[in-house]
């Protein structure tokens, strides 16, 4: 169960789908805790009322995240709501590329993926309920493979002998790397493709200096800086404004880069 938003203008990086009953008032209102130390922005709500069909806010919801964390507990699967979650999850994984942590809290991940156990009974209850409908194996097929499919990911199982404070640390940990890779992974790719040019522009100077040679490397460096200074802005998400102290500083560099060419140019002159 989760659903509406307890983040700043409705923004979130993270959606928290739990069964309430089991973990609302232990681990889950732990890990949201941490996420909120960390400055995680999360979807999540206490809300006991639900009805059999999941909201177009709550769809939405899910599909505005860049990661979905499931709270796997003891009675998940008997809540229709929290199966429509995570089905509607493993779709955005594979149409959104959005990632997908489970947690495995007092049940383990076989049981998820094989539905045995608590599994087992709550789906024969669906079953059972559905026994009249005209589509119920398709809908409780869809619910089943979706479960099996999202015990396969890297998660967490939070059986093992530890304290919980300690795990639900780690785990705030682990989704803020991830969403800082989300964040900066396409710089990353860039800046290292500029550091190989970099690298070649000098060499080519090197056996060959001329002023747009180096006037070449010298942009390529600016390009790298400018790559750099966004990545920490997405990492420390903070306003662009805060930064333009440095770019003026960067910019007041401009006579030193205009001496090392001609240092560079003395050097490699015969």
């Amino acid at each position: 169960m989760a659903a509406s938003s307890s983040t700043n203008n409705g923004v979130h990086e993270v959606f928290l789908s739990f069964r309430g009953e089991d973990t609302r008032k232990t681990f889950t209102s732990h890990l949201h805790a941490a996420f909120k130390r960390f400055e995680i922005r999360t979807y999540i709500d206490y809300n006991l009322e639900r009805g059999d069909e999941i909201s177009g806010t709550l769809l939405r919801a899910i599909e505005d995240a860049k990661l979905s964390v499931i709270v796997f507990s003891k009675n998940f699967a008997s809540s229709r709501w929290c199966l429509e979650e995570v089905k509607k999850i493993i779709d955005c994984k594979k149409t959104r590329g959005q990632m997908v942590l489970p947690i495995f809290y007092d049940v383990e991940p076989s049981i998820v993926r094989y539905q045995t156990g608590s599994f087992a009974t709550a789906f024969a209850r669906h079953e059972e309920r559905f026994r009249d409908s005209d589509r119920p194996n398709k809908k409780i097929q869809k619910w089943r493979d979706a479960l099996a499919e999202a015990a396969t990911f890297s998660g967490w199982d939070c059986s093992v002998d530890r304290l919980e404070s300690e795990i639900v640390e780690e785990i705030a940990m682990d989704v803020l790397n991830k969403l800082n890779r989300v964040y900066v992974g396409d710089l990353d790719k860039e800046i290292a493709r500029y550091d190989q040019l970099a690298k070649h522009q000098m060499q080519y100077f090197q056996g060959s200096p001329h002023p747009l040679h180096y006037q070449n490397y010298k942009d390529t460096l600016n390009r790298i800086r400018k790559l750099q200074m966004e990545r920490h802005q997405r990492l420390l998400r903070i306003p662009p404004n805060m930064y333009s102290q440095a770019d003026d500083l960067n910019n007041n560099n401009t006579n030193i880069d205009n001496g090392l060419y001609n240092l560079w140019s003395n050097a490699f002159r015969f």
